[in-house]
């Protein structure tokens, strides 16, 4: 079992505590005082009660403060009672003591807004993150530190790193955001992953843990601090986001995992949200058990068993578990047969009735589960189009010339070293004479990465990249020289920094090899802009690049990302084409798109989407379990008994929030044919599918209809397992 929900149980399971969380006691434990924060074996514990607790990651830069709330909100009504958030110490200190708290980076703003929707803060300053985000989070001007060593036992690292954890936890301290200060943050994290590295740096490695453990204790802030392995990740996200600006790692896109629960968009992505809803309700129900009671392991066959906690009291909670990864299983548990799916966990809050089963089955393209879980579909609608040349103004950047550059060197420099990341784009110029009477002559240029654009006397002559699992390349071409003087022009282009492994410091990009004939050295874009209305309404807006090749995007200032529509997938489709827009970045009118542009993309092509949910669709049979809604219900009433509740199997369609369901599409009681992506009528099917679901559904936001013969007017074919589909549309 454990092994099995470790995703879901990430704090109890992967987190080494270093530090307890000793508070100020208080003769009562009303949360809006000052909590007092420890833990044991079994769970933290919080103002003297043990607590089942289920987080998720929201990272406050991939969205926008208008976002924030929403995403909160979500995140609650999924379950979760912990937010937690990585600090991205470059975002905050992008210049050497010079601190950005504004905008986006507003982490106050958003803990106090986790904090105002009655959830707590798991606070995972680092400093180094990894997460996709460019250099791990570290500042690039770190790289100049003389004699630093990232993440070791290296006094000027230490002495960096202090400082800027000094820094967050008093500012957490001054607005009273701890929990020992009544504060949501029950939580710290120092450090991350760094058991993964750990041995590369020899001696080096274990003093530094020892260090930052006890520099973390010594800051007193009466809440635990951890250090997390996280074998899972990115197991407890449930929302995305986007990397807006350059702030994804290398060869990193700019959206953030979009098929979180809660999408890039924010939007509530079925049936995952859904089937993780259920998932914490079904722990929440054991609650008790699993906190007080004592834990027993049965036997249920060579490759199943069971996990019980049982109170004196008679108040159980049982785990079924079949690790056999190839058939279901029947087995018996106090004398009563229960049939396990495959590579599965039923969970069972009174010992006897099966509330939850782990089962996934994919069934042509939909993904069902045994929970009544619905499922959803985003839609994308052009609402503006850029096709007219009389739409957009150019302008062309000149290859550059050695006579016209500033920096002069003998030797090829490092890219990420000379650049310091002020920018993607570097320039390599360099000028030589050739003799020969053959015009043709072989250009070979060897990078360390990302991307190499060439030119010779101005004139185009080829592009090469490298990709994530190998940036070094090379670029050969054969090139038309003219006796005489020559320029040659390389422009390199980074995509992100790396954002893991050992030595970061000592990563380097950049042209490092150039031949021409035998000739050793070892010493074109195009911008575009438009204006736009913003799309009536409150849908996510993305911008849709599909006919651009690489660069990247603006809008009213602020950069949106890289775009690289031109890098293809192992399956031959773009990395990606639709790029989030967020409607806090926008004005009713007058929005300016600038784009810059390093190939030959077409901005004709470009249009202004919606992103919205307009399908929903529920698909439940007898062998579905009932939601859990009801159940605890009545758990909170005090009724333990739970097989009397007598609850079936129902399809509940849900529109997102503002929409209502406007047609009903599809409905069928009986035996319907398909699932969610593909549907039909069955042999069996009642007629008064339609109706009876228009009526109970349309109108409304949302809905809810068991699978009840009595419910449709009687049964259309008895002696028939029954299945209910429904597919709706919302506006």
């Amino acid at each position: 079992m454990l092994r099995l929900l470790s995703c879901y149980w990430c704090f109890m399971l992967f987190l080494a505590v270093i530090g307890s969380g000793r508070g100020h006691r208080h003769e009562h434990h009303d949360d809006r005082d000052h909590r007092n924060v420890t833990y044991e074996g079994r769970s933290l514990i919080i103002n003297g009660h043990r607590k089942i607790l289920f987080s998720g990651s929201i990272h406050y830069p991939r969205s926008t403060p208008q976002m924030w709330p929403s995403l909160i909100a979500k995140a609650k009504e999924g379950g979760l009672d912990v937010i937690q958030t990585y600090v991205f110490w470059n975002l905050h200190e992008p210049q050497k003591g010079q601190y950005d708290f504004s905008g986006r980076n507003d982490i106050i703003r958003f803990i106090k807004e986790i904090q105002s929707q009655g959830l707590y803060v798991c606070l995972r300053i680092g400093p180094f993150i990894e997460s996709e985000w460019t250099y791990g989070g570290l500042p690039i001007w770190l790289h100049d530190v003389a004699g630093i060593v990232f993440r070791s036992d290296n006094k000027p690292y230490k002495y960096y790193m202090q400082r800027f954890v000094t820094k967050i936890v008093n500012m957490m301290k001054s607005e009273k955001l701890y929990a020992s200060q009544g504060g949501p943050i029950i939580l710290s994290q120092i450090e991350n992953e760094y058991q993964t590295i750990e041995p590369a740096f020899h001696e080096k490695g274990p003093p530094y843990v020892l260090w930052a453990a006890k520099m973390a204790v010594d800051f007193h802030t009466g809440v635990p601090w951890v250090m997390c392995k996280q074998d899972d990740a990115p197991g407890p996200v449930y929302h995305g986001g986007t990397n807006f600006g350059r702030t994804a790692a290398a060869f990193m896109i700019t959206g953030y995992y979009d098929q979180a629960p809660l999408d890039e968009y924010g939007l509530v992505r079925e049936p995952k949200w859904g089937h993780l809803k259920e998932l914490h309700a079904a722990i929440k129900l054991c609650s008790r058990p699993l906190l007080t009671g004592t834990q027993n392991v049965i036997s249920l066959g060579q490759l199943q068993e069971a996990f019980v906690f049982e109170e004196t009291s008679g108040v159980c909670a049982a785990f079924l578990v079949n690790n056999d990864e190839r058939k279901a299983v029947t087995v018996l548990f106090r004398n009563i047969s229960y049939e396990l799916p495959r590579k599965s966990i039923s969970i069972l809050p009174d010992c006897k009735t099966v509330a939850f089963n782990t089962e996934r089955v994919r069934l042509q393209a939909t993904l069902i589960s045994t929970v009544s879980t619905q499922y959803n579909k985003r839609s994308k609608t052009s609402n503006l189009k850029f096709d007219s040349d009389e739409k957009w103004e150019e302008y062309r950047e000149a290859i550059l010339n050695f006579d016209n550059t500033l920096l002069r060197a003998e030797g090829l420099l490092d890219q990420i070293s000379a650049a310091k990341d002020a920018s993607d784009y570097f320039w390599y110029t360099f000028r030589f004479h050739y003799n020969s009477s053959n015009a043709q002559a072989p250009l070979d240029v060897q990078s360390h990465g990302h991307i190499l654009h060439a030119f010779v006397n101005g004139e185009y002559t080829g592009s090469a990249h490298g990709s994530h699992d190998n940036v070094s390349f090379t670029l050969r071409n054969t090139v038309h020289l003219r006796q005489g003087t020559n320029d040659g022009a390389l422009l390199s282009v980074t995509v992100g920094l790396p954002d893991s492994g050992a030595f970061l410091e000592r990563k380097v990009a950049g042209v490092h090899r150039v031949r021409v004939q035998d000739k050793s050295f070892t010493n074109c874009s195009w911008g575009y802009q438009t204006t736009f209305r913003a799309p009536a309404g409150n849908d996510p807006i993305a911008l849709n690049l599909q006919s651009m090749g690489k660069g990247e995007a603006w809008v009213n200032g602020q950069s949106i990302g890289r775009y690289w529509v031109s890098f293809k997938t192992s399956k031959g489709n773009p990395s990606q084409t639709r790029y989030h827009v967020p409607r806090g970045f926008l004005k009713p009118t007058g929005n300016l798109l600038v784009l810059l542009e390093e190939e030959n993309g077409n901005p004709l092509g470009i249009t202004v989407d919606t992103i919205a949910i307009r399908k929903v669709c529920g698909h439940v049979t007898n062998s579905h379990l009932p939601p859990l809604s009801s159940w605890l219900r009545h758990r909170q009433r005090g009724d333990t008994d739970i097989k009397k509740f007598g609850k079936k199997p129902t399809v509940q369609p849900s529109c997102p929030l503002g929409k209502k369901i406007s047609k009903i599409v599809f409905a069928s009681f009986g035996n319907p044919d398909g699932d969610c992506e593909r549907y039909a009528v069955g042999s069996c099917h009642s007629s008064h599918s339609q109706g009876v679901v228009e009526r109970a559904c349309m109108g409304k936001s949302r809905c809810s209809i068991p699978l009840s013969s009595r419910y449709f007017g009687g049964d259309p074919c008895p002696g028939i397992h029954k299945a209910l589909l429904v597919d709706a549309q919302c506006r």
